[in-house]
């Protein structure tokens, strides 16, 4: 980490901290203090990073990030600890129309068409790998299955 990235990272912190209406100005630190506060955080790391003494390790970072609703991954690149390279985004197709960006995701029927799983194999193999899924991704599937059995 070099003095500049520690500069532009905590321009950039206390533009977003100010942005989120903390007062981080007042010579009593009371935004520093709910700040720290509210990320659970000592507020020594909040005044260290803001005097640019030392840039915030990484649980410090994954805090204010929950806390100014900011990307964790935003806080990562941008404190200069990694680049956009080491933590790429997830493929996305643009959605002309709508003009939003959509993730390209294979639902598990398509998974098990890509993969040349055969139709005897097919119930088994979607009911084994929803399993690898999270609840609620898992749950959108399940009503169409239920519907093609009944």
């Amino acid at each position: 980490m070099t003095v500049s990235e520690l500069e532009r990272f905590a321009a950039w912190i206390e533009d977003v901290v100010r942005g989120r209406g903390y007062d981080i100005d007042s010579p009593r630190g009371g935004g520093k203090s709910r700040l720290a506060d509210e990320a659970g955080v000592h507020r020594a790391a909040i005044t260290r990073l803001l005097q640019r003494q030392s840039m915030p390790d990484l649980e410090t970072m994954r805090r204010l990030a929950h806390v100014l609703d900011v990307p964790v991954r935003e806080m990562l690149i941008r404190s200069g600890r990694l680049t956009e390279e080491d933590l790429p985004l997830p493929l996305v197709q643009q959605d002309a129309e709508a003009g939003r960006r959509a993730a390209d995701r294979l639902t598990l029927e398509e998974a098990a068409t890509a993969l040349g799983v055969p139709p005897e194999q097919r119930e088994m193999f979607l009911r084994v790998a929803g399993q690898f899924l999270p609840a609620e991704e898992a749950d959108r599937d399940l009503p169409a299955r239920r519907g093609r059995r009944g």
